[in-house]
């Protein structure tokens, strides 16, 4: 027997089920035969554009001698250059970070390695709550107040005009490493490293704001002739904001995660160790575990107290050390846990109570006592409930500041963007993005953004949307099927585990558990074949399963290992009651 788990997460609203292209049936057995492996299987890599032996080899063993020289991104020589003088000149080196993970793990990343070349170090995140996203005025006059020359900003930096200029008003030369997306004018920075340019060449745009940092210190390797090995401790940071900040897993990103994730399954560094620990969290980690597992808990130093704490557990050498530290922070975490559930049934309750905003394109709610630091999170769970580019606000230092969430496929940074002249600031990506606006102006931005929103939005964009690689006979499925998956890790955004479908299933037996759980038994009629299924939070299928009625199973295949016995699981993402609309494949 096979185990079936319902994903009751996605189980929320009707989805679009879309069906990739089947490849040609020879240009699929020319693969299968090269590869020796199953023809589905060979159809699911034709369908990521891999055709030949040696592009499933790059594929399923990803070397970090395919990462392109950095000095190929623009103003890296230039920042190579400045930052070897100020090592050399023993200069004060000033490391900037923004608060979230890709932050945190990006200041964590550069001290570690700098300090093994220079010990006039120090580094600076900025508090959410006082200071806000970016470079602020207060880091800066921190910096002149220690006597910084040179400082490195992470994750942040390329919108911040006025402060980079009151950093060179004090002498303070600046490197940004950036990934966002740029404004219309640039800082005046020493250098600026942010594939996003438009006149940057850098061939890989999707690189997380750890991993440009991450490209600084692989030119300064190069340049100072160091062993390049000394980069490989520092992959297990670029892996978790990869996977935290939710980037293409593509490319670059996916030889930096992939080398990471070896890294941070096999010799952690204690920060991430304790982690797991706290978190009762087993290797080998996936992505996923690091979206679900690590990030909460890193975000919630800055979330709930100091982001500082995220960077001192991560660079932390010491075991016992980092493990006070990580129950700290997993102390946040549970804290964040609760003020999120409360603001997020609050936030449906005001959408379900106005009929306006359940008609609406777009969510947009302010309320001034919401918390800052979980607002993004609340976003996110909206969105699960009405899927629609949702705008979380509430109140800071007299203003409306909030954090924006989008749906696949809509650019809501330039939705954003074409209200920018009801703002103060803003910045971010296609799908999330932070702003800020005079209260005044809220009702107007509201407005103005839902028609935007309303003008440009597919309706497609506004269903949830699931794709699906290929129809599967069960009996297709065995655990050498699902080892040849788990070789497509590390999987996310760009790069996703394939979803199959099975047509006509039926429930032999049905039981609801406790009110709310399914557990039964699914039948393939055609071949008789039984799978034991189990479905959280469910409850709501239970009289047409119990009716004996029809369905397809959209799902992934998964191994599952349980007391050191594994076998093969079917993690199901949608089911639909009426096959007859659902069975056809492009």
């Amino acid at each position: 027997m096979f185990l079936l788990i319902f994903d009751a997460h996605l189980m929320a609203m009707q989805k679009s089920w879309n069906y990739l292209p089947k490849p040609q049936s020879l240009e699929i057995s020319d693969l299968a035969d090269s590869l020796n492996i199953n023809p589905s299987l060979a159809a699911i890599l034709i369908q990521r554009g891999i055709t030949g032996f040696e592009e499933a080899k790059d594929y399923f063993r990803p070397s970090l001698k395919h990462l392109h020289p950095p000095l190929l991104m623009k103003d890296m020589k230039k920042a190579v250059d400045r930052l070897m003088t100020a090592i050399h000149n023993k200069e004060n080196i000033l490391i900037y970070g923004d608060y979230d993970v890709d932050g945190t793990t990006s200041v964590s990343m550069m001290m570690s390695f700098l300090r093994r070349l220079h010990s006039s170090l120090s580094f600076y995140i900025p508090d959410r709550y006082s200071e806000g996203y970016g470079i602020s005025r207060q880091g800066i006059e921190w910096a002149k107040s220690r006597g910084i020359s040179l400082m490195i900003s992470l994750d942040c930096g390329i919108r911040a005009i006025d402060t980079v200029d009151l950093a060179g008003s004090y002498d303070i030369d600046v490197i940004i490493c950036d990934h966002h997306r740029p404004g219309d004018k640039p800082p005046a920075a020493f250098a600026i490293l942010d594939p996003k340019q438009e006149d940057c060449d850098y061939p890989y745009k999707e690189l997380s704001g750890c991993g440009v940092g991450f490209k600084l210190l692989e030119g300064l390797t190069n340049q100072m002739k160091l062993p390049p090995e000394n980069l490989h401790d520092l992959l297990d940071l670029v892996a978790v904001s990869i996977a935290s900040d939710i980037v293409p897993i593509t490319g670059e990103n996916r030889i930096l995660a992939y080398h990471g994730l070896q890294k941070l399954n096999r010799q952690p560094r204690p920060g991430f160790d304790a982690l797991m620990q706290v978190g009762n969290m087993k290797r080998p980690l996936s992505i996923g575990n690091i979206v679900f597992g690590i990030a909460p808990r890193i975000n919630a130093a800055g979330r709930m107290a100091h982001a500082h704490g995220a960077v001192e557990l991560l660079s932390s050498p010491d075991l016992f050390e980092a493990i006070r530290m990580a129950g700290s922070l997993n102390t946040n975490n549970e804290m964040r846990k609760e003020t999120d559930k409360d603001i997020t049934m609050e936030a449906l309750e005001m959408i379900r109570s106005d009929s306006r905003l359940q008609e609406a394109k777009t969510t947009v709610l302010y309320q001034e006592h919401w918390h800052k630091g979980v607002i993004g999170i609340v976003a996110s769970k909206c969105i699960e409930h009405f899927h629609r580019p949702t705008i979380i606000l509430t109140q800071s230092e007299g203003k409306a500041t909030g954090s924006a969430r989008s749906v696949p496929g809509f650019d809501i940074h330039q939705a954003i963007a074409a209200c920018d002249e009801l703002l103060e600031q803003f910045g971010g990506h296609k799908y999330a993005a932070g702003l800020t606006l005079p209260l005044k102006n809220l009702q107007a931005f509201r407005k103005k953004f839902e028609s935007v929103v309303s003008s440009t939005i597919t309706p497609e964009q506004l269903t949830p949307q699931l794709t699906i690689s290929q129809f599967l006979p069960l009996d297709q499925i065995s655990m050498n099927f699902v080892e040849v998956i788990d070789q497509m890790e590390p999987f996310g955004p760009g790069n996703m585990r394939p979803i199959f479908a099975t047509r006509n299933l039926v429930a032999a037996e049905a039981r609801l558990l406790k009110g709310e759980h399914i557990k039964m038994q699914v039948l393939d009629e055609n071949d008789g074949v039984v799978f034991d299924a189990i479905g959280f939070n469910m409850p709501e299928h239970f009289d047409k399963l119990t009716d004996h009625a029809h369905f397809n199973l959209a799902y992934t295949v998964e191994k599952n290992t349980f007391r050191g016995k594994s076998n093969v699981q079917l993690m199901i993402k949608d089911i639909k009651f009426d096959p007859s609309n659902h069975d056809t494949e492009s």
